[in-house]
This record gives C-alpha cells, sequence and structure tokens, in this order.
C-alpha cells in the first residue's frame, strides 16, 4: 500500500468506460465546475451514479487535479486528449491504455490501492476473491490504514476485475465488453464460468506475461519515469533488475519479464542517442541516461504515436507533464 491514498471503493462500483475520460476533459475545458453541476448528467450524458465515478477516475489516472473545489484538466490531459494536437483524443491505440494503465498504478499518490497491491506487491499470481480481500485488509493494517469493511474490499475486487478481465465473448455480453477497453490489455485471465459442476470461486489470475504487448516506447517512458522519482532526477543510471522486479517498477506494474523489458528498452535506445542499456564487468545491466529522465521520457514515448506533432511535447520542456 506503499504511496496509497488510504481509500477503497471510491470507483462507486464502476471501472472506467470507453468514452468517459474524453467527456470528463471536454466538460472541465468548458467550465471547471462541471462535475459539481446539477445538470453534470446532461452535459456528461450518463446516470446520476456514475458521475461521483467519473470525477473519481479523472483524477485517478491524473488527467484533473483539484483547484479549490473546481477540478481542471493536467499537462497530462491535454498532451493525451486536446482535439487539435493530442496524442490519442479519442484513446484509439493499444499504447494509450498502457500508458493510462502505468499512470493508474505508478501515481503518487495512488488513488487505486487494491489495484497497486495486487500488480505490485501481490506475492501469488492467482488467488480466489477471498484470498485477495484477506490479504488486502492485512496489507491495509500494515499500512497503517483503517481496515476496510469486507464489503468495500469485496466491491474493490469486483471493480478490478470488471475493468481487466474479459469474459467469453457471446452475444449477451458485447456491448459490456466493448464498454470496458481495458479488458483489451489482457492483464488478467477470464474468470471461470459459472456451472452446476465447477465451484465458481472467482479466481483472480495475473497473465505476467501480459506486458510483451506492452509496446516498448511506452515500457520506456515508464522505465524512466520511474527513474525519475526513485534514483535521481538528473542524468544517470537505474539497474535492469531493479524495473524488473521493484514493486513499484515497470516489471511489476506492467507485467513484462525481464527479458522482454530489456528487448524494448533496446529497441528504443537504439533510436535514442541519450539512451543506452550497458553492461558493467559483474555482468550487471542499467538503463543509462544522459539527460534529466523526465525529459528524456517524453522524447521516448512520442515513438508510439507516429502522427503526433512536435509541438505537443512542449509540457516536457516545462517539467510538468
Amino acid at each position: 500500500m506503499t504511496g496509497c491514498l488510504p481509500g477503497f471503493g471510491r470507483h462507486r462500483g464502476y471501472p472506467p468506460r470507453y468514452g468517459w475520460l474524453r467527456k470528463v476533459y471536454d466538460a472541465l475545458r468548458q467550465d471547471p465546475t462541471a462535475l459539481r453541476r446539477p445538470d453534470a448528467t446532461v452535459v456528461l450524458g450518463v446516470g446520476k451514479s456514475m458521475v461521483p465515478s467519473m470525477t473519481f477516475w479523472s483524477q485517478a489516472f491524473g488527467l484533473a487535479a483539484r483547484n479549490g473545489q473546481d477540478l481542471v484538466p493536467t499537462n497530462r490531459a491535454h498532451w493525451l486528449l486536446d482535439e487539435d494536437t493530442g496524442a490519442d483524443p479519442y484513446l484509439e491505440l493499444d499504447a494509450s491504455l498502457w500508458l493510462l494503465h502505468w499512470w493508474l498504478v505508478s501515481s503518487e499518490p495512488c488513488h487505486v490501492p487494491t489495484r497497486r497491491y495486487l500488480f505490485g506487491y501481490s506475492p501469488f499470481s492467482r488467488s480466489s476473491r477471498a484470498e485477495l480481500q484477506g490479504r488486502l485488509a492485512a496489507a491495509a493494517g500494515a499500512a497503517g490504514h483503517r481496515t476496510p469493511a469486507a464489503s468495500v474490499l469485496a466491491s474493490d475486487i469486483a471493480c478490478l476485475v470488471s475493468m481487466y478481465a474479459p469474459d467469453a465473448p457471446t452475444a449477451a455480453n458485447i456491448e459490456d465488453e466493448l464498454s470496458n477497453p481495458f479488458r483489451t490489455l489482457h492483464l488478467l485471465d477470464p474468470e471461470p464460468p459459472a456451472d452446476r459442476t465447477a465451484d465458481r470461486s472467482h479466481l483472480v489470475a495475473l497473465r505476467r506475461m501480459a506486458g510483451r504487448h506492452c509496446p516498448a516506447p511506452v515500457q520506456a517512458y515508464a522505465s524512466l519515469d520511474f527513474a525519475a522519482r526513485t534514483a535521481s532526477p538528473a542524468a544517470g543510471s537505474i539497474s535492469l533488475a531493479r524495473l524488473a522486479s521493484d514493486p513499484l517498477g515497470p516489471g511489476r506494474l506492467l507485467l513484462t519479464g525481464t527479458a522482454d523489458l530489456r528487448r524494448a528498452l533496446h529497441q528504443v535506445a537504439d533510436r535514442h542517442a541519450d539512451l543506452a542499456v550497458v553492461q558493467s564487468g559483474d555482468g550487471e545491466e542499467s538503463l543509462v541516461y544522459s539527460r534529466p529522465p523526465v525529459l528524456l521520457a517524453e522524447d521516448v514515448l512520442a515513438g508510439a504515436y507516429p502522427a503526433l506533432r512536435p509541438t505537443t511535447s512542449g509540457a516536457a520542456e516545462k517539467g510538468s507533464f
């Protein structure tokens, strides 16, 4: 639970639906009070119970920030979602979903402790919901947080599964699949189907090698972002072993193995003179960067967006992306 806000279930049971982040961004650009206005349901085109969830997710992904009682889009949101200069305004690229996932689980503070624990800290790849719930309660207590009610944890786990675990495609659930875009990352296995003979244990199963499908520029961006926050904000280096194994590093949070992470970093380093993967005399490999990693990270990320205009990386120069 390191670096997490002491709150569970603040999404009101709704995972982020397709189009929600864009709707919130457009609304807040017009009016920072849009989400607390009486007609917010009309502005956003959703039910009343969904407005608090959309407010939560926009902040959890780092796309909106509080300014007093108002919410305003962040530089990150403008970089990604701006209609004219944004990298992917309608989130049509898989790279954007991987990037949003990284922002969600790596942010400081993190708004989603259940996801942070599962991807970063869980010692098991497969658990029943009940087992995961017990470990979450213990982790919350160990972090000094008030232990959440069992019903709150159960709801949080259900929302996580709904967000990431695909269902078997059927005519009945096709709309649900289309409205939950993060399922396309396949970070979780589908839950076993309920039938008369099987014990539906609500298995939560991580796909530990799912990150091999994460675009190389996103893996390199995450590595540099992690280095900037944990190693040094100046030019320097960070070991591949740490990137792959640290609970808050890209290896764990993006579910990418050491070999796949190494391959991605080599691929990106071949195109950037300020980045290299080097091996020391004792055989330890490190990612070496000759510019501040927070600035280099955003230059690297542009490689995932071929149509990105050069001017959209201006936020990086301000160090505020």
